[in-house]
Formats: C-alpha cells, structure tokens, sequence
C-alpha cells in the first residue's frame, strides 16, 4: 500500500498547479460511465448455436433510469470540445500549424484503433471458416466496432475545431430540432435525420469551446443548462412521444441515439450543466493525490479502456458458453433475477477489459515519444480529448 501511496504523492507533485484536474476527471467519467451502460444493457443471448443482442430496457422499463446515468457521450463532447480549442490556441501560440496540430491529435486517437481491428479480422475470418452462424458472426462484429462510429464523429468535429471556436450551441441545437420536426412532425423521410450525427454533438462540443471562452463560468450558466435541458427533455418524453430510454433499445421502432434525436441532445445539454457545476467539487477532491491517480490512470488509457470493454464483454460471453447458458450472460434479460446476475458479471468483464488493456495499453502512447517514467507522465499524457499544453492550462 505503501509504494502506490508514494507512487500518488509523486504523481500529485509532478502536476503542474495550472492544470485544470476537472476536465481530466469528467472525461474519465464520461468513459467510465458508457462501459458501464454497455455492460449493463447489453445481452448475448444463446438461441442454440446463435447468440443475438437483446436488452434488458426493452423487457424492463423501469430500468429506463439507468440509461439517464450511464449516457454520458455529451459530457466527454464538452470536454472534448473545451480541451480542443484550447489546444489549438497554445498550438498557435506555439506557431505551429494547423495540420501539424490536426495530425498529433488524431494519431493519438487513432493509433489505438488498428490494434482492435486486426484482431477483428482474425477472429471474424476465423469464426466463418470454423462454420459459426453467419447472424452471430454479424452480432459479435457489430457490437465490437460500434465505438468507432463515436470517433469518427469526434474526429471530424476536432478538424473543424477552428470553425467552430466561436459557433453559438443555438445554430446546431436548430438544426436537430428542424430535423426531428420533419422526420417526426410533418412525417418526412428518416434519412434526414442523419444530419445530427454532426449537429447533435456539435451542441455540447461547441458549449466547451464556450467554456474555453469564459462564457460558461459562472454556476448560474451550469444551473440554466441543466433545469433548462431537463425541462424540455421531460417535455418531449411526455408530450411529444420521445422515447424515455437515452439509448437504443433492440425492436424499438425510435432510438434516441440512431441518430441523436432533439430529446437526447437536450438532455445531453443537462448532463453538460450538471458537468460544469461539478468542477469545483471535482477540483477539491482531485487535491487528494491517490483521487488524482486514480483520474490519471483512466485518462492516459481511455482509448483502450473505451475501444476495448465491447470486446471484454463477449469473451467473456463466448468462454462462458463452455460451461452452458449462464443467468445474466446467455439468458433472456426479462427479470430482476438477470439484473442481478449480471451486477455479479461486471467485476469479471473488469478483469477481461484488465486483460486487453494489458495487452493493448501501448498503442495508446504519444507516437511521437517513448514512455516516460509514471512520476512524470501527467506534464505529456495525450488522450482523446486531451488537456491543453502547459502553457494554456488555467485552473
């Protein structure tokens, strides 16, 4: 115990005092947060020889609630969003360019990514040649790369990071809700609805660049967001037939998250006021040096904690089937009996995730730089929506 409360102490030393730990900790919550959503709504269900998606939220509404808390995708936007801009700015200062500040950024969100997809390949080629059901096959591949349409979305609004510094989150928040009026209202086409892939997350990625101005500092600007976003979520479930779960849910005929509809873009504009009234909470527990390891040892590996907990999800699964259909793994989530089962699952799909992080942590390391020694990690980590350079933190 000793050793790793020296090992914090010297991680709390090595911090610069003008970093900002409350973006580090949001994002780490953000992340933590979607992993633990996903184990908990997310079912392998064995039919025979075929394992098929299913949730417990479409059996049990009364868990609707656990989707409000673990859809946490607008909070790492914020942060996203705050982090970037002020990147760009010292980035500038700095007189790099823009394409020298794109390219360190996006290698560092991409280069975790290609680990994750040789081995997909692999196993999806060896499961077809080993005779697996193609409906499986399609399963498995669907929910192990579903976290990459989230960077690719992160991706394309951090290039046009400097279009957006000074965009008012008003001009998106419009365009979601004149789409949804035309799908839902007038009874248009879907397709349209793929404009707030990039409008709906533009809100909150553009409410952190107004955070990075200064726009967003006083707690009455956190306050409004939240009783403002959550009113008018409240309005649409009740009255304009949204659906009460923020995400999917198998056999339901809308999704609120394919793609982000006007009531799960509000409600992330709630979860953005809550973030923002956190800060200072979260500043003054981070003080305590094992807290702030703690945030540290997510942030440096929040790519692969993210890309990775899929995966740790369905080998875990699959290695169950050896023993039959395991309660809250292979069965039908349509009891509280599968809910608490599956609690009794999320500490063995932690050490399955243990496991792919200790095989794939290094690809989430600067590619520009060796490691460096942990007491002096904090000055040069990068992750997905890094904390800016030392020169542009500000508490």
């Amino acid at each position: 115990m000793r050793p790793l409360l020296r090992g914090a102490a010297r991680l709390d030393a090595a911090t610069p005092a003008t970093r900002d730990r409350a973006v580090d900790a949001l994002r780490a919550l953000a992340i933590l947060g979607v992993v633990l959503g996903h184990w908990l709504v997310t079912a392998l269900v064995a039919d025979g020889a075929t394992l098929r998606a299913d949730s417990p939220l479409g059996h049990l509404p009364l868990l609707t609630p656990v989707s409000w808390v673990f859809q946490t995708l607008a909070v790492f936007f914020l942060a996203g969003g705050h982090v970037a801009t002020r990147s760009l700015a010292a980035a500038q200062a700095r007189g790099e360019t823009y394409g020298q500040w794109l390219r360190a950024r996006l290698a560092r969100l991409f280069a975790p990514v290609t680990a994750l997809l040789a081995l997909w390949a692999v196993a999806t080629a060896a499961l077809l040649l080993t005779g697996a059901d193609l409906a499986t096959v399609r399963t498995l591949v669907k929910l192990a790369l579903s976290p990459l349409w989230f960077l690719l979305v992160f991706a394309a609004l951090t290039a046009a990071t400097p279009l957006l510094t000074r965009v008012n989150p008003l001009w998106p928040l419009a365009v979601v809700l004149h789409v949804d009026l035309v799908r839902f209202g007038l009874g248009g086409p879907s397709w349209p609805g793929w404009a707030n892939l990039a409008a709906g997350w533009l809100v909150p990625y553009t409410l952190g660049a107004a955070w990075t101005r200064g726009e967003l500092e006083r707690r009455r600007a956190g306050w409004i967001l939240l009783a403002g976003g959550a009113a008018v979520t409240a309005a649409l479930v009740a009255w304009a037939g949204y659906p009460a779960s923020m995400v999917g849910v198998p056999g339901a005929e809308v999704s609120n998250l394919n793609p982000p509809t006007l009531a799960a873009v509000t409600f992330g504009v709630a979860q953005c006021g809550a973030a923002l009234l956190l800060r200072a909470p979260l500043r003054r527990a981070l003080r305590r040096p094992v807290a702030w390891a703690a945030v540290v040892l997510v942030s440096l590996s929040a790519m692969t904690v993210f890309l990775w907990h899929q995966t740790a999800l369905m080998a875990t699964t699959a290695t169950g089937l050896l023993a039959g259909r395991l309660p809250g793994l292979h069965t039908v989530p349509d009891g509280m009996g599968w809910v608490a089962a599956r609690l009794l699952w999320l500490p063995v799909f932690a050490l399955a995730l243990g496991v792919c992080w200790t095989a794939f942590r290094g690809r989430e390391r600067r590619p520009d730089r060796p490691a460096r020694h942990p007491s002096r990690v904090v000055r040069t980590h990068r992750g997905p929506a890094d904390a800016a350079p030392k020169e542009a933190r500000r508490a």
